[in-house]
């Protein structure tokens, strides 16, 4: 008879463990899961990402299990009781279901002091994807009755409470973070780390009040949260408080059914993840291990394989928690792992503190200064990957050389030990890497990804990754190849080269003659790039239309319902008042949805692609250009008001933005690429998170390349300082065309930059005092991008045979398609979910809104 597992709760550790257990077992299991939530399972670890614009389905994860015959997943009936001895469960619904395995995973619960007002209208948690969603929901009319800025009170100035600080940001909410111990992250860091995250964060506009504990929230006169009071007796005002201050394990069902549990809270387990019932284990949040709970998703994942290993017959060991975390707030990188404050006897600390540029790093090491203990990394985490898997070994080089401000060096991972965990998301040694290339036949990071699931989680180990793949493959005496794909051996740095001395100008050309076959979705959009950074043609024209990708395809960003979003240029983020008259008035005739994007310009979402046309031609007779927010090329220019307005601006920041952004328009590269402007060193334009920022100084520019938002984000680094215009623009031209020419398949600056041989000196002595003789070439080349563009609509306007692409169904190409369906949200529309379509939604028809019942 198959095993009968139930496993309740539908979390990241659940997840883990069904996926294990589908994977591993040879036999016929009988699997069910019990979830609260009326959802499938979804990275709470990438909470945050849902005011970045992700959808809830953008972060559930990969459901492929549930279609396993296996599997049974019941959403929305949570587990009411558990009879140990009839070895059943009752759900909420009454069903009762029998076990031979039950395994807990019902996670935790966000808590909320006990102060006075915690409960009022206006206070929120951060936990579920129902508490971001209702957080939002309040930010967003908050804001319209006040018609001000939201204040928010974040109360936890931890790893949590960090992110919810930068959601409100997001949403153009005040935050203020107050934490009652003397600094941020006290879990993690030490006082000198966290005073250099206090700088980072305030640098962001976010204030922060340490030593401050909280004893109330009052009421307004609305009844909703009004303000917080503090023990010392001070008050802030705040229309909205967020609680972080930890998370209680949910053990209910388990102290019901008579399971021990701690004092403080956790279903006790043993090191095989049993609890004091052979038939129940415990897994993540809710288990307590050494009598500690700890709210970090690798422990879960660690655990989960040791539940599915010992169902299946094995005797694998939970040895205990790694306690490693890494920030995920946008701008700030902050990581602590190991022996951070080197409570080992006779441990040394080997400190790097650059205070003006927002760093702090720590390695801590074993009294004789040769093994590696543990580390904080404040303002430069990029380290972290290579560093965290040589805890407990030999550091292997001189300590020092891992704090440098260049962002640390690459770990020797020759001489990393098979037992060094690299990816402690899903607990898988450098062994099991090398295991997977020698004996499972992987030939790249991305199969032994899928084979190992190192890198599938938070994604800090996916260059280690890579290097022992790689390393493992020079071993064997494998070619490792650098490639474009299977159609080209030739890298994108090579190909740019050789269509570069060729002068063709065709894919058809230049795959007959450097490659083999047809091509793929690989090299396609990348020779796309390639020939039109050199031959300057119009994405759509002649056979090079049929490489781009979709949205490159139509020249628009397409959404989840199938529309697409038009977003017109506004350089430096300057519009007039007749241009934004124009912008509403063509949302408000084609019934599309308008936002003001983080890049200073308006996106308006829900054009059809019929539509396009008769959109762009308004646009572009009231002088509005491409926004290129479907291509990999410049996107924005953000700047302040610098100098023109600004009491404090330095120079003309406005100006140098417009400037900059009407002379990179259209540049087509191997990644988006942004630039920031900001006048003064108060930074308001985020200058130092750009691909390019430049920063007023009262001795002139100071330039800063290599620095990225996104799911790693980076600061960029100092290149030149004090430069003139005509010297800046000059830079930032070689810049640019050394970078789109030997940067490979979708790298950004950042990555490509610390791949470069030298890094940040060698780019200078490149571009500065051209050392490689190219600084002719590569003024040539922008100065011929300057003297050779036009704007891709204007271009497609005028051209019939271009504009025949831009209909919903051949033989009816003005019929909207009638699949679209949408409903009325805070006065404007969105795409309607399909519970809300069986009901009844708006359709958009033309300009009109029907209700469609």
């Amino acid at each position: 008879m198959s095993p009968r597992i139930i496993v309740i709760g539908a979390g990241m550790a659940a997840h883990r463990l069904v996926d294990s257990l589908v994977t591993r077992a040879e036999d016929r299991l009988s699997i069910t899961v019990l979830g609260d939530e009326s959802r499938r399972p979804y990275d709470r670890v990438g909470l945050t990402r849902f005011f970045d614009g992700e959808s809830p389905e953008d972060l559930t994860l990969p459901s492929t299990i549930f279609a396993d015959p296996r599997v049974t997943l019941l959403e929305g009936d949570r587990a009411a009781s558990i009879d140990r001895e009839a070895r059943t469960v009752t759900t909420a619904s009454g069903a009762v279901h029998s076990y031979d395995h039950l395994v807990l995973a019902t996670g935790s619960s966000a808590a909320r002091p006990p102060v006075e007002g915690a409960e009022l209208p206006g206070c929120f948690v951060y936990r579920t994807l129902e508490d971001v969603e209702s957080l939002r929901e309040h930010v967003v009319t908050r804001a319209a009755e006040l018609d001000r800025p939201v204040r928010g009170i974040v109360v936890g100035g931890g790893l949590l409470g960090l992110e919810a600080a930068g959601a409100l940001q997001g949403m153009d909410a005040e935050a203020t973070v107050i934490q009652s111990s003397d600094r941020l992250m006290s879990a993690q860091l030490d006082l000198p780390a966290g005073a250099s995250l206090r700088r980072l964060i305030e640098a962001r506009g976010i204030a922060v009040r340490t030593e401050a504990r909280t004893t109330a929230v009052h009421a307004g006169a609305d009844g909703q949260a009004g303000s917080v009071t503090f023990r010392d007796g001070s008050e802030l005002p705040a229309d909205l408080v967020v609680f972080t201050v930890g998370v209680r394990p949910r053990d209910e069902l388990a102290r019901a059914a008579d399971l021990v549990c701690d004092e403080r809270g956790g279903v006790r387990i043993d090191e095989a993840c049993r609890t004091s019932d052979p038939a129940v284990w415990a897994i993540g949040e809710v288990a307590s291990f050494d009598d500690q709970c700890v709210g970090l998703v690798a422990p879960g994942y660690a655990m989960a394989e040791v539940v599915c290993d010992r169902i299946l017959g094995g005797a694998a060991t939970f040895d205990g928690y790694d306690l490693s975390t890494k920030l995920k707030l946008s701008g700030v990188d902050v990581a602590s792992f190991g022996d951070a404050f080197a409570t080992t006897p006779g441990a040394l600390d080997v400190v790097y503190t650059d205070p003006v540029g927002g760093v702090h790093k720590k390695l801590v090491l074993s009294d004789d200064a040769k093994t590696l203990l543990g580390g904080m990394l404040v303002g430069d985490a990029s380290a972290y990957g290579s560093l965290r898997p040589l805890v407990g070994g030999p550091l292997g080089g001189d300590p020092a050389a891992y704090l440098l401000p260049a962002g640390g060096v690459e770990a020797p991972t020759a001489e990393l030990p098979d037992e060094a965990v690299v990816c402690s998301c899903s607990s898988v040694s450098a062994g099991t890497i090398r295991h997977a290339v020698r004996e499972e036949g992987c030939t790249d990071a991305e199969e032994v990804t899928a084979c190992t699931k190192a890198g599938a989680t938070c994604g800090s180990c996916t260059v280690m990754v890579k290097s022992l793949v790689t390393g493992e493959l020079a071993k064997l005496g494998k070619a490792v190849s650098t490639g474009l794909c299977e159609h080209f051996e030739l890298s994108r740095r090579q190909l740019f080269d050789a269509v570069h001395v060729s002068g063709l100008t065709t894919f058809s050309a230049v795959i007959e003659r450097f490659g083999r076959g047809r091509g793929c979705d690989t090299c396609k959009p990348v020779l796309a790039s390639i020939l039109a950074v050199l031959g300057g043609e119009h994405v759509l024209e002649g056979e090079n239309a049929t490489l781009q990708d979709t949205n490159d395809h139509v020249m628009a960003n397409m959404q989840k319902d199938g529309t697409y979003s038009v977003v017109p240029r506004m350089p430096g983020g300057e519009v007039t008042p007749e241009g934004l008259i124009t912008v509403g008035e063509v949302a408000r005739d084609f019934g599309l949805y308008t936002k003001i994007t983080g890049g200073q310009r308006v996106d308006m979402f829900g054009a059809r692609l019929e539509q396009l046309p008769l959109i762009w031609q308004r646009l572009v007779d009231a002088g509005f250009e491409s926004g290129h927010a479907y291509g990999k090329s410049l996107r924005t220019v953000k700047s302040c008001v610098g100098s023109t307005w600004c009491r404090y601006g330095v120079l003309d920041s406005t100006s140098m933005a417009v400037r900059l952004e009407l002379r990179y328009r259209g540049l087509r590269a191997p990644h988006k690429f942004k630039l920031g402007v900001s006048g003064c060193a108060r930074e308001c334009a985020e200058a130092r998170s750009k691909d390019a920022g430049i920063i007023a100084t009262a001795q002139g520019w100071n330039l800063y390349v290599g620095g990225n938002g996104g799911a790693t984000p980076r600061h960029a680094q100092l290149l030149a300082e004090g430069l003139d215009d005509d010297t800046l623009i000059r830079t930032l031209d070689r810049y640019f065309m050394y970078y789109l020419r030997t940067a490979d398949k979708l790298q950004r600056t950042a990555p490509w930059l610390e791949a470069l041989d030298g890094g940040i000196d060698s780019l200078r002595e490149v571009i500065m005092e051209d050392s490689l003789g190219l600084a002719a070439d590569l003024d040539a080349a922008m100065a011929r991008h300057v003297a050779t563009y036009r704007d891709e609509w204007a271009q497609t306007l005028a051209d019939p045979a271009k504009l025949a692409r831009f209909r919903s169904f051949v033989n009816a190409p003005t019929t909207p398609d009638p699949d679209l369906a949408y409903v009325p949200e805070r006065g404007q529309v969105r795409p309607a979910r399909p519970e809300e379509r069986e009901d009844g939604g708006i359709l958009i028809a033309g300009t009109t809104l029907e209700v469609r019942r």
